[in-house]
């Protein structure tokens, strides 16, 4: 009897409590933008599988409006929705949507040393400051890449005008455009080891929004799981090898007067920065992962998308290929400095990138300090996820945004023109 009544008084206490909790947060929250009724201690678990965010958040605001909140567990998150507010959070109000909040599993492996982590800013900066030492954007590195093209047309020309799948042909190309510059590396197309890594470094970019990973981002206890650690990064261990197995040969033979890629470059930055904690051995694979895999994946897919996509728009691809071949007489490969005489071109490559909506979330964000938005109260730390898809297909700023239209980029004379609604990837502040 005494057990029975003991027992009682504990469940009542814990119902107390959870009611109390509850209360609590709901009064804390009650200024945060409207959205689904979470479920107690799960949140809105099926809004947060960012597999299906293009339908599920272009639902939700359909109902809620261009802000809304859905629950990581009992923690609010919040969408931006719309070419206005997107670039309200990310550009407008850019210093208080500039942090970025802990993903488990992405922590993990990177142990926050990466371009998207707590420490992104100088890492971030060292990348971009790379890049410009490298060429981008420059003559030098525009010789790089028509020189890979010409290994990319001869594996072209191996299938002897015979129907092919290109898929792996260009993934090689922008693999190994990625290998010099990360590595200082060149390989085969037929190579078996450029293989495995482009397969993990695909797997690698898919592991992190599947559902074990969803997960293990609610549950970061589940990481501890033998099994399920395994499972989640068994691809980027295989890249991390490799990467581990670069360094070293890379320390072997460092030569401080004459860096040739970023593994270089980092390493050289690691000795003039000893006591800088964000320059060691530590994030240098975890940062050259991640600049190999989002630059590799992303670029292939878009030229595996250009293909297919010309291949149905054939009367595009003719014009693309008239305006090419004027502009260089047909003697040479086209060039940068032949962009003013290729408006069209320049106009299909940005509209095929904004159909193709190749990242329907940005990274995610996080506010800095509580924020007053657009009539909300957003509270500190609380992380923002900016649906880039309504930005790239918003009635407003686009004059068919269902269709593939490449005069969404033309003016009327036929030039080409920027757009502001142009978020392919993110937009805001670098650093």
């Amino acid at each position: 009897m005494a057990m029975s009544i003991i027992f009682s008084l504990y469940l009542i206490l814990f119902i107390a409590h959870f009611i109390i909790r509850s209360w609590w947060k709901q009064n804390r929250y009650k200024s945060l933008p409207p959205g689904p009724t979470p479920i107690p201690l799960l949140g809105t678990p099926k809004y947060m599988d960012l597999r299906y965010a293009k339908r599920n958040f272009t639902k939700l605001s359909q109902k809620y409006g261009s802000v809304f909140t859905i629950w990581k567990k009992s923690e609010p998150v919040i969408v931006l929705c719309g070419y206005d507010t997107v670039k309200d959070g990310l550009m407008d109000h850019a210093e208080y949507f500039c942090e970025r909040p802990y993903i488990p599993v992405v922590y993990d492996f990177s142990k926050g040393y990466d371009v998207n982590g707590p420490r992104w800013r100088s890492l971030r900066r060292f990348t971009v400051d790379f890049l410009r030492k490298y060429g981008m954007g420059k003559k030098v590195m525009e010789m790089r890449i028509l020189e890979e093209s010409k290994y990319l047309v001869q594996a072209v020309a191996e299938s002897g005008g015979k129907v092919f799948n290109p898929t792996m042909a260009l993934s090689c190309a922008v693999g190994n455009t990625m290998g010099g510059m990360m590595f200082g590396l060149h390989f085969d197309y037929k190579d078996k080891q450029l293989h495995d890594l482009l397969f993990s470094i695909t797997k690698h970019i898919r592991g992190f929004v599947s559902p074990l990973s969803t997960v293990c981002n609610s549950l970061p206890i589940l990481l501890k799981i033998p099994y399920i650690r395994q499972k989640v990064f068994q691809n980027t261990e295989y890249i991390l090898r490799f990467v581990a197995e670069s360094v070293k040969h890379h320390k072997d033979n460092l030569n401080p007067e004459s860096p040739k890629d970023f593994i270089d470059y980092f390493l050289l930055k690691i000795k003039e920065n000893e006591v800088d904690p964000d320059f060691c051995d530590t994030s240098l694979p975890a940062m050259v992962l991640t600049t190999l895999a989002a630059g590799t994946e992303t670029t292939a897919a878009s030229l595996k998308f250009i293909v297919v996509l010309l291949a149905h728009y054939p009367e595009v691809q003719a014009k693309v290929q008239q305006e090419i071949d004027e502009a260089t007489k047909n003697l040479r490969q086209p060039e940068i400095a032949d962009r003013p005489q290729m408006p069209y071109t320049y106009a299909v490559i940005h509209e095929i990138q904004r159909v193709l909506d190749i990242a329907p979330t940005a990274l995610f964000h996080a506010v800095n300090q509580e924020v007053k938005f657009r009539g909300y109260t957003i509270p500190k730390g609380t992380t923002v996820i900016p649906f880039l898809t309504s930005v790239l297909m918003d009635p407003s700023q686009w004059e068919t945004p269902e269709e593939f239209n490449p005069r969404h980029f033309l003016t009327e004379d036929g030039q080409f023109r920027n757009q502001l609604a142009f978020m392919v990837y993110s937009a805001g502040k670098s650093w």
